[in-house]
């Protein structure tokens, strides 16, 4: 599967410059498993063409759903409680936690230039990683209740 490099910033988009397609983290760990290898032909499974590099972010909004979206998205990086340092970190995590890969590669980016410290986007990540393992746990204790306790409580 191939995803699109994202925009975070949509003050700084230009909607005519063409969007790269990357590879996965997934992706690229099993292709570099397989690569040359027997297996490498048969773990190829989506056959279709890479995206054309005439690709656009935002292409399937309308103009004015684009313009609300614009508007959106500036209004929540207008001073606030929350200083500019502390935004970008939690758009970092956010990014962590929804899989955006171009918004995270975005919000890295402006952190830095906001001058969250390496130090601190570790602990972003520990706190994201900390999430995303409670969510794993919780559906699973969803499902099981939902099935009415088929496994019981562990040990």
């Amino acid at each position: 599967m191939h995803v699109l490099v994202g925009l975070t910033d949509p003050s700084e988009v230009d909607t005519q410059a063409p969007m790269e397609p990357t590879e996965n983290a997934e992706e690229a760990t099993q292709n570099s498993r397989l690569n040359g290898s027997p297996e490498a032909e048969e773990a190829q499974v989506d056959h279709r063409p890479l995206p054309s590099s005439d690709m656009r972010s935002y292409a399937l909004l309308t103009p004015e759903l684009k313009e609300a979206y614009f508007k959106f998205y500036k209004a929540t990086y207008t001073k606030s409680v929350l200083d500019i340092k502390t935004k970008e970190m939690v758009a970092v995590g956010a990014s962590l936690v929804s899989g955006c890969k171009g918004c995270l590669e975005g919000h890295l980016k402006k952190a830095k230039k906001v001058g969250v410290s390496a130090e601190e986007i570790a602990e972003v990540i520990a706190v994201a990683l900390g999430v995303a393992a409670a969510t794993i746990v919780d559906r699973s204790d969803i499902a099981n209740f939902n099935l009415g306790g088929l496994y019981g409580k562990p040990e």
